[in-house]
């Protein structure tokens, strides 16, 4: 029985599961944004999210328990100097996942996992405001009864 057992264990060993979840979440960071499974990225976004709160506040303690559990300086270094700079005013929910559909080979459910605040197309598309939309209208009938003498002085 799986009572008390939150979270996805992913088919894998306890050790297997932490390198990998350490690998994705530095991939994630150094490139904004991966591709990779839906169940691989819901464990993913519940591993990097308290990570990123706790880099909002640069102190050696974050410091040590981020490569604690990122295991990578070039990561850690992106997450504090960049990242939480961008999420600063963020109270939460830093991670989007994008369904892209099932992969040809096994029929797994594929997906984008990226920071919010660096897919530049969506801040774009949201700062932009739209434009006004011109409706087609049809001519009033007294317009075309107006019309219609005009032409026939015209052709006077």
């Amino acid at each position: 029985m799986r009572h008390n057992k939150k979270f996805n264990h992913l088919g894998r060993k306890s050790s297997h599961r932490k390198a990998m979840l350490a690998n994705m979440a530095c991939s994630l960071l150094l490139h904004k944004r991966i591709t990779t499974t839906v169940a691989k990225a819901k464990a993913l976004r519940m591993y990097v999210e308290p990570l990123i709160t706790k880099s909002k506040e640069d102190s050696t303690h974050n410091r040590r328990t981020v490569f604690s559990y990122l295991k990578s300086k070039t990561a850690v270094t992106e997450l504090f100097r960049e990242v939480s700079v961008k999420v600063a005013d963020r109270p939460g929910g830093y991670t989007r996942i994008l369904k892209t559909g099932n992969r040809l080979g096994d029929n797994a459910e594929m997906c984008i996992i990226e920071l919010v605040d660096y897919n530049e197309a969506m801040l774009a598309a949201k700062d932009a405001k739209p434009a006004a939309k011109s409706r087609r209208r049809r001519k009033k009938s007294t317009d075309a009864a107006v019309e219609a003498p005009k032409t026939d002085e015209s052709a006077e």
